[in-house]
C-alpha cells in the first residue's frame, strides 16, 4: 500500500441513486493510497446505489450533510455518476454551492460519468476542456465547455472521464492528482 495521499481528507459527494461502481472504486483507490475519504450527501443516513441505473447495488453510509460542510475541511472531491445521483444533486442548492465553491477553490475536483451534470450547475465548466458519458456531451456544450472523447482529461483543477469502463485510468490519475492537488493548465488524456 502506498501512502502517497496519507493526511488527505477527500470528500465525496453522492446521493440516491449513484452508480455504486464509480463511488466504490474510486473511494477504494484512495484510501489504499492513505486517504480518509467522507460521503457527503444531501440527506443522512444511507443513499442507495445502483447497478447501471437500473439494479439496486446496496447502500452507502452518509458521513455528513453537504450543507454543513466546509470546502476548508477537505483537499479534494470526486463526484461520482449514475444518473439520478446528480440529477438530484444539481437541483439541491447545498450541493451546488459546495461544488462551485470547490471548484473556484483551485482544489481538484474530479468527475466520472454523469458527474459533470453538478458542475453544468454549479457553472464552472465554460471554457473547460471535459469528458463525460456521451449522453450528457450537449449539455456540457450548451454550458461552454470543448468536450472530448478521452478515457480521462485534466484541465487545470478539473478531472473527468467517461465511464465505468475507464475506472482503472480515473482512479490512477485522481490518486496523482489529488498527492499533488495540481492546477495544471494544460489538458492532458
Amino acid at each position: 500500500m502506498t501512502e502517497t495521499l496519507q493526511g488527505k481528507r477527500i470528500a465525496i459527494l453522492a446521493a440516491d441513486g449513484v452508480e455504486r461502481v464509480e463511488l466504490e472504486k474510486p473511494r477504494e483507490a484512495l484510501e489504499q493510497a492513505g486517504a480518509q475519504t467522507e460521503v457527503l450527501s444531501i440527506h443522512d443516513g444511507e443513499i442507495q446505489a445502483r447497478e447501471n441505473d437500473l439494479d439496486a447495488a446496496g447502500t452507502f453510509t452518509v458521513d455528513g450533510l453537504v450543507a454543513d460542510a466546509s470546502v476548508g475541511d477537505y483537499d479534494a472531491l470526486l463526484l461520482p455518476g449514475g444518473t439520478v445521483n446528480p440529477d438530484q444533486l444539481r437541483v439541491d442548492k447545498d450541493a451546488v454551492s459546495f461544488v462551485r465553491d470547490f471548484v473556484e477553490s483551485g482544489k481538484t475536483v474530479a468527475a466520472i460519468c454523469h458527474g459533470p451534470w453538478t458542475l453544468i450547475e454549479a457553472g464552472v465548466v465554460e471554457g473547460r476542456t471535459l469528458t463525460s458519458f456521451p449522453s450528457i456531451r450537449t449539455d456540457l456544450r450548451n454550458a461552454g465547455a470543448d468536450v472530448v472523447d478521452q478515457d480521462v482529461v485534466v484541465d487545470r483543477n478539473l478531472i473527468t472521464s467517461r465511464s465505468p469502463d475507464d475506472l482503472h485510468t480515473f482512479c490512477e490519475t485522481i490518486v496523482a492528482k489529488f498527492a499533488s492537488n495540481s492546477n495544471q493548465e494544460e489538458v492532458t488524456s
